[in-house]
């Protein structure tokens, strides 16, 4: 599946953005300034730690993104085998269910520190906007079906077809989302305790609760009409026609739930993702939680698609983003490693409680659908284990066994596509002897063999 440093919120290089008299400057460094140095108490003199000093660079949070993107890799080759640890066929929350929560937290941590000095909100604002289309961009073309997959040489799309959301796309509507935030509703004022941080970006917590609410208000307030869908993907006249009864709202099943009906007014069904998760429910599946052939009697909404990164969920979605933004301003604005790391502490319990509270009540915790409960659970996960890594590699600077991860972090976007979206196996079976069954994929097992 699943900040990338995936867009690459904070470029190796620093970025100056130049429109006649305006200029703005967007460091390097993770925290957003040139001459940063790590706060708090006394480090001790090694090498790494000094390294670490005269970068300036947060190194934590490239390990947490090399951490998520190793989680990924392993989720998505070993759910298979494993679907305790793949996604929630619906309600639940399993150790996938992570991944993307954890790379939108992190581009909000990013953001958070990147636009930490901005003396231009225009050119900031085009370079975000630039960044983002970019993104959106590439999602749809490593996601929107023009690659046909492992053992199949052709490619292409019909844009009759074609998926337009995903999960690239949703980084990149979030990203822009919150960048403009942070861009627009720039506080100069100096924050030195929670009470003060919390009122300088208040307007950011009035706009993730005001997505919170359109998101409750539309999932449980929408009446779902019943609908239909054909079992083959073309536009056959002879395929065959299913109807699915809902008639009904507030309803959170796989079914008739409101999200669902959004994306098929407003995208199209034909435009939404054909191997929902709900797939391996056990009304859908006999090997549930795995993939496996239909029970009898399954509901015919078993083979109908359904995009997990859809248009109203990725309003939560937005929210994950807004509250990794609000803990980047913990970094830009408190410099002693104890302040930090209460506040994170602090604000990721509190976090966890509330989502645990809207899990009990009925409000459960689905990564489809991305809920309430899942948001908040997510994020305080997010954020204890930032500052569990932050306290190991920057505070304490145990970072003998980290390189490893602080590379993948650092070039999370590349590893993303070369590996998530089979760019690699892709290539590499375009090499074969005499058939293309025969190619290197086929000598290590991972593709069909040629008679």
């Amino acid at each position: 599946m699943a900040s990338y440093q995936l867009i690459k919120e904070v470029s190796i290089e620093a970025l100056r953005v130049q429109r006649q008299d305006c200029v703005v400057s967007i460091d390097g460094n993770h925290d957003g300034s040139s001459g940063f140095t790590l706060p708090g108490r006394n480090l001790s003199s090694s090498p790494e730690r000094n390294a670490a000093i005269s970068s300036g660079r947060l190194v934590s949070l490239d390990i947490f993104r090399g951490l998520t993107v190793v989680l990924m890799v392993i989720v998505d080759n070993a759910g298979g085998i494993l679907p305790s640890i793949n996604h929630s066929p619906w309600n639940g929350l399993t150790l996938a269910d992570f991944v993307m929560p954890f790379f939108l937290f992190m581009v909000g941590v990013s953001l958070g520190l990147v636009y930490k000095n901005m003396p231009c909100r225009a050119a900031a604002s085009n370079k975000a906007l630039l960044r983002a289309l970019k993104l959106l961009i590439l999602g749809i073309l490593l996601q929107g079906g023009l690659f046909h997959g492992l053992n199949d040489l052709t490619y292409g799309v019909d844009l009759e077809q074609i998926r337009w959301m995903g999960i690239l796309q949703r980084i990149a509507v979030a990203y822009l989302f919150t960048a403009l935030c942070e861009i627009c509703l720039r506080n100069e004022d100096k924050a030195t305790s929670a009470q003060l941080l919390l009122k300088k970006y208040q307007w950011h917590w009035v706009i993730m609760g005001i997505l919170t609410l359109v998101y409750l208000m539309l999932l449980y307030g929408l009446y779902v009409p019943d609908w239909e869908f054909r079992s083959s993907h073309g536009a056959s006249t002879d395929a065959e026609i299913y109807i699915v009864k809902c008639g009904m709202r507030g309803d959170t099943g796989p079914a008739c739930n409101a999200a669902g009906m959004i994306d098929r007014t407003i995208l199209g069904i034909q435009h939404l993702y054909r191997s929902p998760i709900y797939a391996r429910t056990e009304q859908c599946s006999m090997n549930s939680p795995g993939y496996g052939p239909l029970p009898p009697g399954a509901p015919s909404w078993c083979k109908a698609p359904f995009d997990p990164d859809g248009i109203l969920s990725t309003l939560m979605a937005i929210v994950t983003t807004l509250i990794g933004l609000q803990y980047g301003h913990v970094i830009a604005n408190f410099k002693d490693h104890s302040d930090r790391l209460l506040l994170w502490l602090g604000s990721s319990s509190t976090f966890i409680v509330v989502g645990i509270l809207c899990d009990l009540s009925g409000l459960h915790m689905n990564k489809a659908l991305y809920s309430l409960s899942y948001t908040c659970v997510t994020a305080g996960v997010a954020g204890i284990l930032l500052a569990a890594i932050y306290a190991l590699v920057d505070v304490h600077g145990c970072r003998r066994f980290t390189t490893v991860l602080k590379w993948i972090g650092m070039n999370s976007l590349m590893i993303y596509i070369l590996v998530a979206c089979n760019i690699i196996p892709l290539v590499l079976q375009g090499f074969y002897w005499r058939h293309p069954a025969n190619n290197i994929l086929s000598l290590i097992g991972l593709g069909a063999k040629s008679d």
